[in-house]
């Protein structure tokens, strides 16, 4: 299974909505949560309709729109989203009012829009599409499901394209209920020193990026994800290390054919512990690169780091801020996405050239 990414569109805490790739990093300073920078959404959405959707809504339309309108000659064959909790901020108005309101006189409204599968039926709507329509919510698999999906609708035939899409926000009830958990970091922390010491809890984040995926290369084509698995257990560096060889092996691969690793180290250590003991399994011939320190830690992170990887790949740009080892005297063909949910929901994503 393969396609190529034709064109992306994101929204994130970064400046990413304009195109721009990482050229004046945002430091969030004495910060528990990251959020994202958005556009001026009246120039996607319909000033008329944008003042009743609420902030999910707008992103994953805004996102979706800069993807589409990148490639404004070709229509979508399906949509596939993936989101780890959907709308949030729209479930806790619809949840609060029931106790406000002692269940009378509710409006249907944030009901309506707190289902999961809204965004991409937005999207369908506002662009009358009316071929398959996905969402996927599996935690911190929901944007590694959609993105299987559309690799298996493209190569069984059924379409030639795909618009695919991770999104999740982050609200203030959503940030309390984790923190009693204590997933998130108890103090606001400079987000450049998330790897500094040992820590409990890392920074909430959010975003939107959506990706046109094609079975064939096209003019402006970024680069090409070959293959993508999940698996889920609880295990130590060794047991990922062994399900990585086996995923590399399958594409025909080891991996000193990788030329970067993208790693979703996080700053808690609770969880970094893999990143680290992986880290000294693989070759030192490696590049190795983090990216939640520029977007925060939340469910579909890895859509994040699908951007920042086919980025690398097209541009041929490593921006320091990103980087740990460096990729030195060869250009960059192989990058591989690993990112793990609490030791036990594992991901690796597998992105080539698209010379390759």
């Amino acid at each position: 299974m393969q396609a190529y990414i034709n064109s992306i569109g994101i929204i994130s805490p970064q400046l990413t909505f304009d195109g721009s790739f990482l050229s004046a990093p945002i430091v969030h300073v004495e910060s528990q949560f990251l959020m994202c920078e958005e556009p001026v959404y009246k120039e996607f959405i319909n000033p008329v309709q944008l003042r009743r959707m609420s902030r999910i809504l707008k992103m994953g339309l805004g996102a979706s729109s800069i993807c589409m309108d990148a490639r404004s000659d070709v229509r979508p064959d399906a949509i596939v989203v993936g989101t780890g909790l959907a709308c949030v901020s729209d479930l806790e108005k619809f949840l609060l009012s029931i106790d406000d309101n002692q269940e009378k006189m509710l409006s249907p409204i944030p009901f309506i829009n707190s289902s999961h599968n809204t965004v991409g039926a937005q999207i369908a709507m506002m662009r009358k599409l009316t071929g398959y329509n996905m969402t996927y919510c599996h935690r911190s698999f929901s944007f590694e499901s959609a993105l299987l999906d559309a690799l298996m609708l493209i190569a069984e035939g059924g379409v030639s394209n795909t618009l695919v899409g991770g999104i999740d926000e982050h609200t203030e009830g959503f940030f309390k209920i984790f923190n009693l958990l204590d997933f998130w970091r108890k103090k606001s922390v400079d987000n450049l020193s998330l790897f500094e010491g040992s820590h409990l809890g890392t920074i909430c984040g959010e975003g939107a990026a959506f990706f046109f995926l094609e079975k064939n290369r096209q003019d402006g084509t970024l680069a090409k994800i070959t293959d993508v698995q999940t698996f889920l257990k609880e295990c130590d560096a060794s047991d990922v290390k062994g399900e990585m060889d086996a995923f590399l092996g399958r594409n025909g691969l080891t991996e000193v054919d990788v030329d970067m690793f993208v790693l979703g180290r996080n700053g808690d250590s609770f969880g970094d512990g893999i990143y680290l003991d992986l880290e000294r399994l693989l070759p030192e011939s490696c590049g190795i690169a983090y990216y939640k320190h520029l977007c925060g830690e939340y469910m579909t992170s890895t859509s994040f780091a699908l951007w920042l990887a086919a980025q690398m790949l097209h541009t041929q740009k490593m921006p320091d801020v990103i980087i740990k080892n460096p990729v030195s005297g060869r250009q960059l063909r192989r990058i591989l996405i690993y990112n793990h949910h609490r030791r036990k929901e594992h991901s690796l994503i597998l992105v080539e050239n698209a010379d390759l």
